[in-house]
C-alpha cells in the first residue's frame, strides 16, 4: 500500500521561510525602476537644454565690438555704415556745368571743348574740372557752308539760316559756343549769343531756350563726323535721328538722311571757323 503524503494548505508559509508580499502587486519593483530611469533621463536632457541655451548669451557678451562701440556676436556678418558725403542717389539728374564752370537749372551750359582745331577727329574732354587745374577757355565757332564760303549759320526770327555776314549784329547772331553735348558729351551743342541751345524740331534747326527736358538734351546734341568729300570740313549727326544729319535746303537748315545717291553732299557738309562776333 502506497505512502501518501498530503498536500499542505496554501495559506501555509513555505518549507523555506519566504512568505508572499500580498500587499501590492507583482512587478512593482521594476516600473518604479523604469520610472525612475526615464525621469533621470528628463532632468539630463532638461539639465542640456538649459546650458546650450545659456551658451550663446555668453559668447555674445564675450564677442568683438564693432568700430561705433556696439557689440556683435562671433561669426556675424557686419556691415558698414551709408557714406553720408554727399553722392547722389540712383536717377538723379544733374544739370550740365556752364562754360566758366558753374552750373545753372534755367539754362545749363556745358564745358567748352579744349580742343577747338580737332573737332571732327576727336573726343571731347569729359567736362570734369579738376580744382588743381586751370577752366578751360570757352570755345567760340561760326558754321560756314563749304558749297556757300561766303555764307554761315546765323539765327534769325529764332530760326538758323545760311545768311552772308552783315553788320556787327549779324556776326553776333553768326557766332556760337561750342560746348559738350546736353545727351552725349563726346558730341557737340551749340548755344547763341543770347544763351538759347539750337535743336532741331519738327526736323527744322532752330534756337529755343533750355527746358530740362531730355527730348531737348537729344535735339540739341550733335555728333561731328568727318567729311570724306570736302577736307576739313564735318558733318553734324543728330543723337536721336542717328543717319540723318543737319544740311542747309533754300538756306535754310534742317535735318535729313545723308544722301549717298543724290548731288546734294555739300549741303551736309560745314566748316567750324574762328567766331565772327
Amino acid at each position: 500500500m502506497q505512502d501518501k503524503t498530503p498536500r499542505p494548505a496554501q495559506e501555509q508559509p513555505w518549507e523555506n521561510g519566504w512568505v508572499p508580499d500580498t500587499s501590492r502587486a507583482p512587478g512593482t519593483r521594476r516600473l518604479w525602476l523604469a520610472g525612475g530611469l526615464a525621469m533621470a533621463t528628463i532632468i539630463a536632457c532638461a539639465a542640456s537644454v538649459a546650458l546650450m541655451d545659456r551658451a550663446p548669451d555668453k559668447l555674445s557678451a564675450a564677442g568683438s565690438q564693432s568700430p561705433s562701440g556696439e557689440a556683435t556676436a562671433p561669426g556675424l556678418i557686419s556691415f558698414a555704415t551709408a557714406s553720408t558725403t554727399g553722392t547722389a542717389s540712383p536717377g538723379t539728374k544733374m544739370a550740365p556745368p556752364s562754360p566758366s564752370g558753374r552750373s545753372t537749372s534755367a539754362a545749363p551750359r556745358p564745358q567748352a571743348s579744349t580742343s577747338p582745331s580737332a573737332v571732327g577727329t576727336s573726343k571731347s574732354p569729359s567736362g570734369h574740372a579738376s580744382s588743381s587745374r586751370p577752366k578751360p577757355q570757352v570755345t567760340t565757332r561760326s558754321v560756314q557752308s563749304v558749297n556757300y564760303p561766303d555764307r554761315f549759320w546765323h539765327v534769325s526770327g529764332g530760326l538758323v539760316k545760311l545768311d552772308p555776314v552783315r553788320g556787327s549784329e549779324s556776326r553776333e547772331d553768326s557766332t556760337f559756343t561750342l560746348v559738350n553735348g546736353l545727351a552725349k558729351s563726346s558730341c557737340y551743342s551749340f548755344v547763341a549769343d543770347d544763351g538759347r541751345y539750337l535743336r532741331h524740331r519738327d526736323f527744322v534747326l532752330r534756337s529755343e531756350r533750355y527746358d530740362g527736358s531730355t527730348l531737348f538734351r537729344q535735339d540739341a546734341t550733335f555728333c561731328a563726323v568727318s567729311s570724306a568729300s570736302f577736307p576739313g570740313a564735318v558733318m553734324l549727326e543728330s543723337v536721336n535721328y542717328p543717319g540723318r544729319f543737319l544740311r542747309h535746303q533754300n538756306f535754310g537748315l534742317r535735318l535729313d538722311p545723308y544722301g549717298y545717291n543724290t548731288t546734294n553732299r555739300p549741303d551736309f557738309s560745314f566748316r567750324l571757323v574762328g567766331g565772327l562776333g
